[in-house]
């Protein structure tokens, strides 16, 4: 979607509490749109061309109480910090700074079961080092597996990349070329593998079709599951670093 960024507009409740919407205009909007972003953390206001800034204005302040409410929904953010837990392919892990070590980031796994992901270096690069380390595991889980599943359906991969994208779980393009998001390595590891089922059967079907579909439960045998994990709880994994 074309879009042109413009002022935020910020709007005060009654209780003074003041709400800073980023705001931008849409070629292809054909009506104002208020939405609260799991991804960016926050509302966004889409304007279509023409609609003056006040009268966006004027439909944030009446739709203040839906707003509110979604605001209050939105995930607690948990930071890549000391102390904090994270899950990668939904088993939980508590980070560790070792700021004595060399060596990025590793994981520890007691016999317990219990495990923890450990990161080197100055308290500054911690942050890099832990999203290094996940993205590096989302390539490590999702190559082989979309190549395996594309193997399956008589097709061959192009290019599969790892991104932070904040739209989409993953994308085919008609090179056969397929992207992901690197945060699907926090979700449980079969609703990774549901979606580098989905986006190898684009390789067949570029469309959301029935036969896409059954492509889909051809490679994942009820996927259903999965798929409604990520509607329900895909929002929480944007709220990770």
């Amino acid at each position: 979607m074309a879009a042109a960024p413009i002022a935020p507009i910020v709007i005060t409740d009654t209780d003074g509490t003041e709400f800073r919407l980023p705001t931008r205009r849409s070629a292809r909007a054909r009506r104002m749109l208020l939405r609260v972003d799991p991804a960016r953390g926050g509302p966004e206001l889409v304007l279509p061309d023409g609609v003056a800034p006040e009268v966006g204005a004027d439909f944030a302040r009446r739709h203040l109480g839906w707003l509110r409410v979604r605001l209050a929904r939105l995930p607690q953010r948990i930071g890549f910090v000391d102390g904090a837990e994270i899950p990668i392919l939904g088993v939980p892990h508590l980070i560790r700074h070792r700021p004595d070590q060399r060596g990025g980031a590793w994981r520890l796994v007691d016999p317990d079961g219990s495990a923890e992901l450990h990161a080197a270096g100055q308290a500054e690069h911690l942050a890099r080092r832990v999203t290094d380390f996940l993205k590096a595991e989302a390539r490590r889980a999702i190559g082989p597996r979309a190549r395996a599943h594309a193997e399956a359906l008589d097709r061959r991969v192009g290019r599969i990349t790892v991104r932070d994208t904040a739209s989409r779980w993953g994308s085919c393009s008609a090179r056969g070329d397929l992207s992901f998001s690197w945060r699907l390595v926090l979700a449980p590891e079969s609703v990774l593998d549901y979606v580098v089922a989905h986006e190898a059967a684009h390789l067949v079907e570029m469309n959301h079709s029935p036969r896409f579909w059954r492509l889909v439960e051809r490679l994942m045998p009820g996927y259903e599951t999965e798929r409604a994990w990520l509607k329900r709880h895909g929002g929480r994994l944007h709220a990770y670093g």
